[in-house]
């Protein structure tokens, strides 16, 4: 493996670890291995703490292609529970408010989630990391300032119901880039004249890679000591 040249890694992130701190890990242990200090890591796309699944690192040369990863379909299972919101639509808030949910049927769930498939708008959560005037949103939501997003043009290919346990519904979104699943989340609920936020995700597919593929950030230094690598020591002179 030549980490400096670029190679693509695949992991499953896990609960609680932010996408920063997961390259940051990745990174470190890289750069003692290959005794380089200044390596280039970066991931095709970002995955809330709260959320795990796939997550695309790419060094060296190959942080080129991370563009090309970001726009592939995106696959994701989500739980979601209807009557009750939070600021960030996640576990992130707390709840701020709460609706009934005793109108809601099984079947008025698939019927809502079909008008979701195909080119739908959707506003970004507040608490995300779009750029407002130059500054994160999440920043400012943090705060408390108000942040106003524009609509954004998206396509989600398929949902599917995979459990409903009424007021909780698991569901799986197959989506294009760009797509927050918590903000799928506060439509579902409000198309279904109530209010919902995400309580799980996983994201399960990034093109071709599945969950199946990916390594455990984890134990990554003991994975890496076993891999044949390119080794590239920084001389240093002494005069």
């Amino acid at each position: 493996m030549n980490f400096k040249e670029g190679e693509i890694l695949f992991f499953n992130k896990p609960l609680g670890w932010t996408s920063f701190k997961l390259v940051g890990h990745v990174r470190y242990h890289m750069s003692r291995r290959i005794q380089v200090k200044k390596l280039k890591v970066g991931h095709a796309g970002t995955l809330d703490p709260l959320a795990t699944g796939v997550m695309i690192v790419c060094t060296g040369k190959a942080t080129k292609r991370i563009e090309e990863f970001q726009y592939q379909t995106k696959e994701y299972i989500a739980t979601v529970m209807l009557g009750a919101t939070t600021p960030s639509y996640d576990l992130e808030q707390e709840i701020d408010a709460t609706y009934p949910t005793a109108h809601i049927t099984q079947e008025m769930v698939e019927e809502t989630l079909k008008g979701f498939i195909g080119r739908i708008e959707q506003i970004p959560p507040a608490f995300s990391a779009c750029k407002v005037d130059g500054k994160r949103a999440y920043d400012l939501a943090r705060k408390g300032e108000e942040v106003e997003l524009k609509a954004k043009e998206l396509v989600i290919d398929e949902i599917e119901l995979l459990d409903c346990s009424l007021p909780e519904i698991k569901i799986r979104v197959v989506c294009s880039k760009g797509t927050y699943i918590r903000a799928l989340a506060r439509d579902i609920g409000e198309a279904l004249k109530s209010g919902a936020h995400l309580t799980g995700l996983i994201r399960t597919r990034v093109g071709n890679v599945c969950l199946s593929d990916c390594l455990d950030p984890e134990p990554f230094k003991e994975w890496l000591d076993q891999q044949e690598v390119e080794v590239e020591t920084e001389l240093t002179t002494n005069h």
